[in-house]
């Protein structure tokens, strides 16, 4: 009943795979514009150690939405992207709704370990239905397991001496890096839970956000409390030459797009940055800024380059302190982004957080899935003009932080500011 799956950040475009049908449907001369400037290549970095390949391509992202947009327009109204592929997950997805798809009801577990302590930021493990990571403000970090049954906490991190703020899967799941008020980032390995390195900020200040580099995982980047971006070599513990620059604001958010060549940053002054990044020495190049909200802090960035058959650009998923969660456009290939849309939430401090549903989904719509302060989960169709809320769950006893699917959308779990971790099971058909 599930739709096609590309890995979660795995930087395969669908949109590239160009089968036979295509030329019967007059894309050829599309297509051998993107093959002048888009060779694809298998790096090594790419290669993880679960077999996680990826394709880099050199292509922008003008020939990435031309060519998805002359796909679609070529075919009768309701049609699907032409390829085998799409077919293959017609048939797999049927003739379920939107609604019907993300049916979440039935509560499957609740972990209260962290009690009374904030969990900001939870997240599956890359392509993984059932292990789970969360941090906390008590100063650890959980990972839990769902199966087999019952579920349990794994094991508890512990090393930090401040609150964590945020927290990243390696690719290959068996490493997570972790930020601290406690002014340092921690290393650590995902099966017995050591310390396998910790890294002090250099200016002494709080660490808010992380994230990998996801064409190579020896980098991370970092954002602290002075303002300041900042590329760290996670083998070596040190900066990489170039990496850093200033916002104007505390870095708040971060998120790569699939290839890794374009990094987002959001401050706590309303601002989202764009960076150029050069895969061969780490160096960020600023490229865009765009003020979201005078002062409204941005708490969450998430990039997909391609939702579905209907949202056919690169997108990014923005929560910002202003009662909205923001859909963008990516409209070149230095990160200018353009609002397709809003969707009303309660969000005026918190710092919550939202995603994209992990499937590319070839049926009709779209969707995104967020934390309200309201204390409920928002489900919302990107491309349904009125109505546009697929499913709201209750249960959290205070403001949703974050929410996070595994990889075949068959759980979801949101943690909010009591210390709750909620995980909703989808409705059996």
């Amino acid at each position: 009943m599930f739709s096609f799956t590309f890995a979660k950040g795995s930087g395969v475009n669908p949109a590239l795979v160009l089968p036979a049908p295509l030329v019967a449907c007059g894309m050829a001369a599309v297509w051998q514009q993107v093959l002048a400037v888009d060779d694809f290549e298998e790096d090594s970095r790419t290669q993880g150690t679960r077999g996680h390949r990826r394709s880099v391509s050199r292509g922008s992202y003008q020939l990435q939405a031309q060519m998805n947009r002359a796909v679609y327009e070529e075919r009768p109204p309701g049609g699907l992207v032409p390829t085998s592929v799409a077919e293959a997950s017609r048939a797999m997805a049927g003739d379920t709704t939107l609604s019907e798809n993300y049916a979440f009801a039935g509560m499957y577990h609740i972990f209260d370990q962290h009690v009374d302590s904030a969990v900001p930021r939870l997240q599956f493990a890359n392509d993984d239905k059932h292990l789970l990571a969360c941090c906390s403000l008590d100063g650890t970090l959980s990972i839990m397991t769902l199966s087999p049954p019952p579920p349990t906490v794994k094991v508890t991190l512990k090393g930090h001496a401040g609150r964590v703020t945020d927290f990243a899967w390696s690719l290959s799941n068996d490493i997570i890096v972790s930020t601290s008020q406690d002014g340092t980032l921690r290393i650590w390995n995902t099966e017995d839970g050591r310390c396998i390195r910790e890294v002090v900020d250099p200016e002494g200040s709080e660490l808010l956000c992380c994230t990998f580099q996801p064409m190579n995982n020896n980098l991370t980047v970092v954002g602290n409390s002075k303002h300041l971006l900042q590329v760290v070599n996670i083998s070596t513990g040190k900066r990489v030459k170039g990496g850093s620059s200033k916002l104007t604001g505390r870095v708040s958010s971060l998120s790569f797009d699939a290839p890794g060549r374009i990094l987002w940053a959001g401050d706590d002054r309303g601002s989202i940055f764009s960076f150029l990044f050069d895969m061969a020495t780490g160096k960020l190049t600023k490229a865009k800024r765009l003020v979201v909200s005078d002062g409204g802090s941005i708490s969450s960035i998430s990039a997909r380059s391609w939702i579905s058959r209907e949202a056919r650009d690169p997108s990014l998923l923005v929560n910002a302190c202003i009662h909205k969660l923001l859909l963008y456009r990516v409209v070149d290939n230095e990160g200018t982004l353009q609002l397709k849309r809003t969707f009303p939430i309660q969000h005026g401090t918190q710092p919550l957080h939202s995603i994209f549903c992990p499937l590319m989904s070839f049926r009709q719509g779209a969707c995104v899935v967020t934390g309200s302060e309201d204390a409920c989960v928002y489900f919302f169709d990107v491309e349904r003009n009125t109505k546009a809320i697929v499913n709201k769950l209750h249960g959290h006893g205070g403001p949703v932080l974050d929410v996070s699917f595994n990889c075949d959308e068959s759980l979801l779990a949101s943690s909010d500011t009591t210390g709750m971790v909620i995980i909703w099971r989808r409705e059996q058909k």
